[in-house]
C-alpha cells in the first residue's frame, strides 16, 4: 500500500515563506507525476503546481512565487512558497500517479493535506 504524507504547513505572515514536503512510501515501481492541489474554505480544489518527467506547470496565481521540485531518490516532492498572500490560505494536498506493480498502470494517490494559513 502506498502512502503520501505532507508536512510543512503552518501559520505565516503575508510576504513570508513556507516549504511543503510530500513523501511517498510503500511498494513503488515508478512515480509518473506529482502534483500539489489546494482547497480554500468554500472553494473547489484547484491545481497549484505539478511536475512530471522534468516538466513543471503552475497555476497563474502562483507563478513566480511558488516552485515545485522533486527528489526522485527519496520519492519526495517539495513546494517552496514565497511572497505568500492571504488568498493562499488553504489546505494543500499532494497527489501522485504511482505504479505499484508490473501489470496495472499507474494509480493516483492522495495525501491527507496540510493547512497553510497566511495571516497577520
Amino acid at each position: 500500500q502506498v502512502q503520501l504524507v505532507e508536512s510543512g504547513g503552518g501559520l505565516v505572515q503575508p510576504g513570508g515563506s513556507l516549504r511543503l514536503s510530500c513523501g511517498a512510501s510503500g511498494t513503488i515501481i515508478s512515480i509518473n507525476a506529482m502534483t500539489w492541489y489546494r482547497q480554500a474554505p468554500g472553494k473547489q480544489r484547484e491545481l497549484v503546481a505539478s511536475t512530471s518527467g522534468g516538466r513543471t506547470i503552475y497555476a497563474d496565481s502562483v507563478k513566480g512565487r511558488f516552485t515545485i521540485s522533486e527528489d526522485n531518490g527519496k520519492n519526495t516532492v517539495y513546494l517552496q512558497m514565497n511572497s505568500l498572500k492571504p488568498e493562499d490560505t488553504a489546505v494543500y494536498y499532494c497527489n501522485a500517479f504511482i505504479r505499484t506493480d508490473w501489470i496495472k498502470g499507474a494509480v493516483d494517490y492522495w495525501g491527507k493535506g496540510t493547512l497553510v494559513t497566511v495571516s497577520s
